[in-house]
């Protein structure tokens, strides 16, 4: 049976992200959904693979059900098809963070950088003042890259912070612009830069994936691949 995948997150206030697990975890498991969740004070993120129909029951219930009152609304989503379902278990993990960045200061439930949709990306990059970054880590960046990006070489994301105080300046870069898989690390890091006095800081919307989704082959400005966490190892490569 084809499985569908769905990789989603959602920055929102969960100080029940206990209770909710619990709901969370009898609900997949009903839906014969496996893969990962991870719920924090902070929000939600992971990726999940099931029957179609479980995975689309599963999307409307995290959208509309009365225990999650509206906070999951509009949270990034994508979907994939795989012959099989890539994963063999359901877990639902309790986390400080959605994304490990361990910068209390850098909070995208309070502040966050423009959302640049896929569409208009290109052109924000073709600025000559956009200082470029990839905010993934080292193996990842190998796979593919945006032509012209700054390739930071992180191992973790953890690392983003002494890279940019390294290699950042508010004074002198005065347009940032940040992308990463889904767009879940830049939008954490563009909150980041913004508590450390970057004013114009920007990110791609839903990441390389929906801008490889939503952008022709033939105007795309990303080389490579683009690196996933699931079977399909590397997706978009030639």
């Amino acid at each position: 049976m084809t499985a569908k995948i769905c990789a989603l997150y959602k920055f929102a206030d969960c100080p029940d992200f206990e209770v909710l697990r619990v709901d969370l975890l009898a609900t997949t498991k009903q839906l014969g959904i496996m893969g990962t969740l991870l719920i924090a004070p902070e929000g939600i993120n992971g990726t999940i693979a099931g029957p179609p129909e479980g995975i689309d029951q599963f999307v409307t219930y995290l959208e509309n059900d009365p225990i999650f009152s509206g906070r999951f609304k509009d949270a990034e989503i994508k979907y994939a098809q795989e012959d099989k379902n890539p994963f063999v278990r359901m877990k639902v993990r309790l986390k400080r963070e959605i994304v490990t960045l361990r910068a209390p200061k850098a909070d995208p439930r309070q502040v966050v950088g423009t959302y640049i949709a896929p569409s208009d990306w290109n052109a924000l990059i073709a600025d000559p003042d956009i200082v470029l970054v990839d905010t993934r880590n080292a193996y990842e960046t190998e796979e593919g890259i945006f032509k012209g990006a700054i390739d930071p070489k992180i191992r973790t994301f953890t690392a983003f912070k002494k890279w940019a105080e390294d290699n950042l300046d508010p004074a002198r870069d005065k347009k940032v612009a940040m992308y990463c898989t889904g767009g879940i690390r830049c939008e954490k890091a563009s909150a980041y830069l913004l508590a450390e006095g970057f004013e114009n800081v920007y990110h791609l919307k839903g990441g390389i994936l929906a801008y490889m989704e939503q952008v022709p082959k033939e105007e795309s400005l990303f080389e490579g691949g683009c690196f996933v966490f699931d079977s399909r190892g590397v997706v978009g490569a030639d």
